[in-house]
């Protein structure tokens, strides 16, 4: 094994969560790797401030699917801290992978909340998964206090993730008129 693997190996295993808490809190060391370009998700390798690489979504992926907590659903504290991630990153270059994770994530802490079954982790963010088939097509089936607090995540955010708002788009649906007239501050439906 190389250095530089060997050191990413170890630097995982103190990351690594024993619980959704523990996940949260490894999430807002990858952001404020993002945001200062420097830490210990961004050692051996060049990283920018407020750039968001492939290795930093990787990295939240190795969290979020790590196995004390690959069977529970995301917490409210993780998809906030994704949220985070999210708007600290100007500079993308990661092939769109930080978005895909982002959407499913929070459909996974979405659907989990309303009290709906979701899978585990690593099936749910897989890049291979498609979101349709496990996530709430509508949103009947969605908490209103879930849809709410996705729109207020989503408000003040400078960095626009089509992944995540074509689901909201989704789960808003014919259902929810009422809350639909509030989103189109947050984001176009027509895209």
């Amino acid at each position: 094994m190389s250095a530089a693997a060997s050191n990413t190996v170890e630097l995982f295993q103190s990351l690594e969560p024993s619980c959704r808490d523990t996940a949260a809190h490894a999430l807002t060391i990858v952001r404020d790797g993002v945001i200062t370009g420097e830490g210990p998700t961004t050692k051996g390798r060049v990283h920018f401030s407020r750039a968001l690489d492939s290795d930093d979504a990787a990295w939240c992926v190795r969290i979020l699917t790590a196995a004390a907590v690959n069977d529970q659903p995301i917490s409210r504290a993780e998809a906030e801290a994704l949220f985070e991630i999210n708007e600290a990153a100007t500079e993308r270059s990661d092939g769109g992978r930080f978005e895909d994770l982002l959407a499913k994530a929070v459909a996974h802490h979405a659907a989990s909340a309303s009290g709906l079954a979701v899978p585990p982790r690593s099936v749910a963010l897989s890049p291979e998964t498609d979101i349709e088939s496990w996530a709430p097509g509508y949103a009947s089936r969605v908490n209103r206090d879930m849809l709410e607090w996705i729109a207020g995540q989503m408000r003040g955010s400078r960095q626009g993730n089509r992944r995540l708002m074509a689901m909201v788009a989704t789960f808003v649906g014919a259902t929810a008129l009422p809350l639909a007239g509030q989103l189109p501050n947050v984001f176009d439906i027509g895209m």
